[in-house]
């Protein structure tokens, strides 16, 4: 007893230890002044974190010296002090920081005689100022700054500033980024697979790096983010935080690196963040990054040292009221989104887009959309955020007093030089850029010619082209590349309907698969095109295009590798002792990742895509044994304008066994086709058989038609696949799936629920109805892939037709929610679609 006294009371001296008494101060002018976690990774001290400024100073809880709060904000106007700050803990409670010889308060937490009598930072980072009963009066994690760190929540309450620009999270748990608390620019919601209300959403950094959001209707938290390093193992802090730029980013720091890494961005265009140029000012990309500039000559910068302030007018509108025009700039836009978005659009030409802003008195600026829209823009004096990029199609117009003084082009800025001598500049110039010109070919020649057949020569071009790859771009390879990573195609993985996939590794070490396409008769600018479309698809569960190669007569695509190669190797593989048997709680997770793999296709990219070849072997398995839907070869464009449902109109292609009826009957084909292919793929993760078997123990009788009678007598157990162990089985689940599977596979496309709903109903957010029977109208066949007059290796564009509303669709198939799958047309990242501009 007395050895556990000693104990206790150490424990008690500990605790009092790392609290902090009123009193304690500390000091911008002392480096050693600062308090600490228990675990000495969290730190509260003044830091410099203006390299221009070397006076200015914040009080700051750190991280490896990364500010993850910070008294007042990190803005010059909030907690910015100099040298004589201090940052006090007062006798009444209060903490507060005051900034030179008379102690002016720039901040203070507002806890005056609140009972405050200690605070502590824990080792979460966590500032929490108490009363003597230890009850939190105050915290840092309640009041957040910029950052959100692991074991912080952030409810819909709470807001992230960094100068003008906040992040906020919605009731409806939409993620909203906004500037001066008005524009929003960015506004990322739950995809329709998460169809559920929310009464008080928050959300939470969990430390492998997922962003997950809580609310008391959920089950379970939904994750919403992942970042890029998720899981990976060490000491790593995970943050997410609103940086100054107006953009949301995840971080990660190792512990003692004294460094971050960006993990994850909300918008992977920094020029689409409004106000980022400041008012007028023009964001475009150069060799490094986003770069402000103005619209033209007849501007100038608000702040030459500060290009993102913005610029000015050099002569006003007011002083030329009958000589005013508009200035012309190609490729550009002027940002604009909600509210804006609602009142600032107008259907307009682009001649009557330009002229009626230059005779409205509140237009000050206009863009034409030249997407198919036939839309204007008309901005008025409010604030105009601009972005210029040779790939927008679209053209804007600034009110100004002329004449017109485009920006020079960096080829006249080098070419307009004075006259210095008797000789013409322009002959001095020409010579010199002629002369150098004749230099770096004929050393640039040389180097070839030395060099062109070196192995490190070769890997050049294609570590330059990864860079692409890893901004989102598809890399283009050469034939000869993907022959040295594939070494000569020698390691086949397997074989599709459109040609062999190879092993291969690329520059940068990266393992990949290379599908070599065949009977490929397109022409370069379409296959180019489909590629892009193929690349925009982003979800966890869609197996990622990392480029492609499009030289004469080869098409090759690039993809990601998974290694643990297809589902049916798992699902059918006759010997089970090498590891290949998958428990339940894999199959259940492999289904439902399929599924919203599939409802990504169908309902939350631009365009929906009818993969038309849903099957186990186009399923593939990642090295946790995520799910990736791959092969794309076969998918279909629908024009999203006329909703969801259109027929596709070309020769029947997929494979037998998972073909929808209407494929046979020449009847129109939708994404509800895609629907009954994944039932039949449902099916055979529970009962580990091919659909289309027949044996004496199917009484000769298609398994899936056999399934179905065994359903109705109540024998479930006779349709689980017998190598699976009971007691390791989720019975609820199964009997979703088995419900859901049946309900897929109906033979009216009507009947069948959207993929939005089927992941409802797997997620059991959704009661499901006892389905009919299914008339299956294929008969037994072979697994055999069809593949009949495809115009197209990837994806056919058409036009669309209207859909029926979801509701009367629902009441067809018995689903007692009435919630329908959601239209969303922008893409998304895991639980999340976006919906910037």
């Amino acid at each position: 007893m007395k050895a556990l006294f000693f104990i206790f009371t150490i424990i008690i001296i500990t605790v009092e230890a790392a609290d902090i008494l009123p009193g304690a101060t500390l000091l911008a002018s002392d480096p050693n002044s600062k308090w600490s976690s228990p675990n000495n990774a969290f730190t509260l001290s003044f830091l410099q974190l203006d390299p221009t400024n070397q006076n200015t100073y914040f009080a700051s809880i750190s991280y490896n010296n990364i500010p993850i709060w910070t008294a007042g904000g990190t803005t010059v106007n909030g907690g910015a002090v100099d040298s004589s700050a201090a940052l006090r803990f007062l006798s009444n409670g209060d903490l507060v920081l005051t900034n030179g010889p008379s102690g002016i308060v720039v901040w203070s937490s507002r806890t005056a005689n609140l009972g405050v009598s200690s605070a502590s930072l824990d080792e979460n980072g966590n500032l929490v100022l108490k009363n003597g009963t230890f009850l939190n009066i105050w915290s840092t994690f309640d009041n957040p700054t910029d950052t959100i760190v692991p074991a912080q929540n952030f409810s819909k309450d709470h807001v992230l500033s960094s100068g003008l620009y906040s992040f906020k999270l919605r009731n409806n748990g939409n993620l909203s980024l906004l500037w001066n608390d008005s524009i929003v620019y960015y506004n990322s919601g739950l995809n329709s697979s998460a169809n559920v209300n929310l009464t008080s959403p928050s959300l939470s950094m969990q430390p492998i790096g997922i962003l997950s959001l809580f609310d008391r209707s959920l089950s379970s938290p939904l994750n919403v983010v992942y970042s890029s390093d998720y899981a990976d193992e060490g000491n790593i802090l995970r943050f997410l935080k609103l940086d100054s730029d107006g953009n949301l980013r995840i971080y990660s720091s190792t512990q003692g690196s004294g460094t971050q890494n960006v993990r994850w961005a909300a918008l992977t265009d920094q020029c689409q963040v409004f106000g980022y140029c400041g008012n007028f000012g023009v964001c475009s990309y150069n060799e490094t990054g986003p770069a402000c500039g103005c619209p033209s000559m007849n501007f100038e910068f608000n702040d030459p040292n500060d290009s993102r302030k913005g610029c000015k007018r050099k002569v006003d509108l007011s002083n030329c009221p009958s000589n005013s025009t508009m200035l012309q700039l190609d490729n550009a836009k002027f940002l604009t989104y909600p509210p804006e978005l609602s009142e600032q659009i107008f259907s307009a030409g682009i001649s009557a887009c330009r002229f009626n802003c230059l005779v409205n008195g509140a237009c000050v600026a206009s863009t034409s959309l030249a997407d198919g829209t036939g839309m204007c823009y008309f901005k008025q004096p409010n604030f105009v955020s601009g972005y210029q990029a040779p790939t927008l199609p679209s053209t804007s117009f600034v009110k100004i007093c002329g004449p017109a003084l485009p920006n020079p082009s960096a080829v006249s800025e080098t070419v307009q030089k004075k006259n210095g001598g008797r000789v013409p500049g322009w002959v001095v110039a020409l010579v010199v850029v002629a002369s150098l010109l004749g230099l770096i070919l004929l050393e640039g020649g040389l180097w070839w010619w030395c060099f062109r057949n070196s192995s490190k020569f070769a890997s050049l071009s294609s570590q330059y082209a990864l860079l692409e790859y890893a901004s989102g771009a598809p890399v283009q390879f050469t034939y000869k590349e993907l022959q040295r990573t594939t070494k000569g195609f020698k390691e086949k993985l397997g074989a599709g309907g459109f040609g062999a996939v190879y092993w291969a590794v690329l520059a940068n070490k990266i393992v990949a698969a290379v599908k070599q396409l065949e009977g490929i008769e397109q022409g370069e600018k379409q296959f180019r095109m489909e590629v892009a479309t193929i690349s925009s698809t982003h979800h966890l569960n869609l197996v990622r295009l990392i480029g492609f190669c499009s030289e004469g007569r080869h098409r090759l695509l690039v993809y990601e590798f998974m290694k643990n190669g297809s589902l049916d190797k798992f699902l059918f593989a006759e010997d089970h002792s090498s590891g290949k048997l998958l428990n339940w709680e894999h199959r259940y997770n492999i289904a439902l990742g399929t599924a919203r793999g599939i409802t990504y296709l169908h309902e939350e990219c631009r365009d929906c895509i009818v993969h038309c070849d849903i099957k186990p072997e186009n399923i593939l398995l990642d090295e946790n044994y995520a799910a990736k839907v791959s092969d794309f070869g076969l998918a279909k464009l629908v024009n999203p304008k006329d909703h969801r449902h259109r027929t596709l109109t070309s020769h029947v292609r997929g494979t037998r066994g998972y073909l929808a009826p209407e494929w046979l009957a020449n009847l129109p084909i939708t994404s509800k086709s895609d629907v009954y292919s994944y039932g039949m793929v449902l099916l055979e993760i529970v009962s580990g058989k091919r659909n289309f078997e027949v044996s004496e123990e199917t009484s000769r009788k298609k398994y899936s038609s056999w399934a179905f009678e065994e359903f109705e007598r109540g024998n479930t157990e006779a349709i689980l696949d017998k190598k699976l162990s009971k007691q390791e089985m989720d019975m609820e689940q199964v009997m979703r799936a088995i419900q859901v599977s049946f309900w897929c596979i109906q033979e009216q496309p009507s009947q069948r629920p959207t993929m939005g709903k089927v992941v409802q109903m797997l997620e059991g957010v959704t009661e499901i109805d006892r389905p009919p029977a299914p008339r299956a109208t294929e008969g037994s066949f072979t697994g055999t892939s069809l593949n009949a007059s495809s115009t197209s290796a990837f994806s056919t564009f058409a036009a669309s037709a209207p859909a029926p509303s979801s509701s009367s669709s629902f009441q067809t198939a018995g689903f007692q929610s009435s919630a329908s799958a959601k239209n969303v047309d922008k893409p998304s990242s895991s639980l999340l679609h976006s919906e910037t501009k």
